[in-house]
């Protein structure tokens, strides 16, 4: 069943469904227009060059043939771009969230990922490994700006794993991951394509297992918009997420998580979201 919804409402059955498989697809959330200015915004923001904090692309002669080295994906952009915060507080995007946390949502990141042709994936893994949200998880809100399939390396989900607990993570393929941990597909579950328009969203729980394989496609970007929320009753979130937003643009303040991560020992691991 796909899952989906084709306005900007959820009603309770497609909420069911985001409880019950840990994703839902909000099918045209944004428009062709506002699509349009998130994807000018970030190439105007590419073809400035680097922005520390944010991004740091390099020269063609020193990328060695790896695109992301041309195009890396950019952390917090809201933080140095107010398109992008706009973006990231939009009103459709808080409707379905609001619904889906069952309270205000707050949002805690966003990111912006270019994926051009020849572009590694993205191991599997959980959100939540790396937001440390508590109590409760986060949710994401993964805004296509690009239609995304197979052949360019859209998003993967494995459907009904929003209820595990955060698992322990091994070591990734990096010459098909650009992150360098991932967590296998736990044993009845299958990894599942995610088809979508540009304009589409699709929002999943922290716990989800997801991630994408390269990019096949000859001459197709798989460009994307990801931001990543939690309710106003969060009282400690993972370093580095601090403010959270209202989505009136107000900051609010929250304690940091421990620093300790899954299966007892201390990872050395990439600060890595998709």
């Amino acid at each position: 069943m796909e899952k989906s919804v084709e306005s900007n409402m959820l009603d309770q059955q497609l909420v069911q469904q985001f409880h019950n498989e840990g994703f839902v697809i909000a099918r045209g959330l944004l428009t062709e227009q506002e699509i349009d200015d998130i994807k000018k915004t970030a190439m105007n923001m590419h073809a400035g060059g680097p922005i520390k904090g944010c991004f740091d692309p390099v020269p063609k002669e020193k990328a060695d043939q790896d695109p992301l080295k041309l195009y890396p994906r950019m952390i917090h952009p809201h933080k140095v771009n107010g398109t992008l915060k706009e973006y990231m507080l939009h009103p459709n995007i808080k409707q379905v969230l609001a619904n889906l946390f069952n309270e205000e949502p707050l949002a805690a990141q966003s990111m912006f990922y270019f994926k051009p042709p020849g572009s590694r994936g993205q191991a599997l893994h959980q959100d939540n490994f790396y937001l440390k949200v508590e109590p409760g998880t986060c949710i994401a809100a993964w805004v296509a700006v690009d239609d995304a399939d197979e052949e360019n390396g859209g998003l993967v989900v494995v459907p009904k794993t929003s209820e595990l607990d955060i698992m322990c993570p091994h070591k990734a393929d990096i010459k098909e991951s650009f992150t360098a941990l991932e967590v296998e597909v736990p044993e009845g579950k299958s990894v599942e394509q995610c088809n979508m328009k540009a304009g589409d969203v699709l929002f999943f729980n922290g716990s989800v297992i997801h991630g994408s394989y390269p990019n096949q496609s000859k001459d197709r970007f798989r460009r994307s918009f990801i931001c990543h929320y939690v309710g106003e009753s969060t009282s400690r979130i993972g370093h580095g997420y601090a403010p959270l937003y209202r989505f009136d643009g107000t900051p609010v303040d929250t304690d940091a998580s421990a620093d300790g991560l899954p299966c007892g020992i201390d990872w050395e691991y990439e600060f890595e979201l998709h």
